[in-house]
């Protein structure tokens, strides 16, 4: 299959060839949402930690003598049951990560750039490159391929300037070929390959 190549105008300047075993492939939507699952509990931070009886301060000493006062029997004043005590059954700041093998999740990121080219959202350019780091220059680029809402932009090597460009635009983002996964092009509007990008992309599944 072929979609077309422009240039950061929003020009034609070609075609590109996508992979019919990628960015056609059938899309199913209960698969990706398992991997939208896991990929979203494995960013959790599990921070949450209460401290036991074993843990808070006091205690020790036998609050009063075990008969004769007239109180139930007492063994220390961080029981549970007492103000200041320890707590039962709290969170215990465990990561609890899940596991998806590895070519589910690259099957996964296919069928999300299937869904993407699917709905009009995949664009491919030739290059992206911005004269100088300014904000200014990149809007223009975002504005003339019509991506407004969130964006992301794919290279295939590192670029500083271009980062720098894009960084105060909310809900536009700059990520290397080799770092996206399912769930950022799910999240994504549009996503703008550049040629080399996308070359380096099909690499995966050669």
């Amino acid at each position: 299959m072929q979609a077309e190549l422009l240039n950061v105008k929003g020009e034609k300047v070609g075609k590109v060839e996508l992979k019919e075993a990628v960015f056609g492939m059938k899309v199913s939507k209960e698969f990706l949402h398992e991997f939208v699952t896991i990929y979203r509990a494995n960013q959790r931070q599990y921070d949450a930690k209460v401290k036991t009886r074993t843990e808070v301060s006091g205690g020790g000493r036998k609050p009063w003598k075990q008969k004769g006062t007239g109180n139930a029997r007492a063994g220390s004043n961080r029981s549970p049951l007492w103000r200041k005590g320890g707590i039962i059954h709290g969170p215990k700041n465990v990561e609890r990560k899940l596991t998806m093998p590895r070519q589910k999740a690259r099957l996964a990121l296919a069928q999300a750039l299937a869904a993407r080219q699917a709905d009009g959202g995949l664009i491919i350019v030739d290059e992206i490159k911005v004269p100088e780091t300014r904000t200014k220059h990149a809007m223009q680029i975002l504005k003339a391929l019509g991506c407004n809402g969130r964006t992301l932009l794919v290279i295939d090597q590192p670029n500083a300037q271009l980062t720098l460009a894009v960084r105060n635009i909310p809900g536009v983002e700059v990520l290397l070929a080799g770092d996206i996964n399912a769930y950022i092009v799910l999240r994504s509007k549009k996503i703008v390959l550049t040629q080399s990008a996308l070359e380096k992309l099909g690499a995966r599944w050669n």
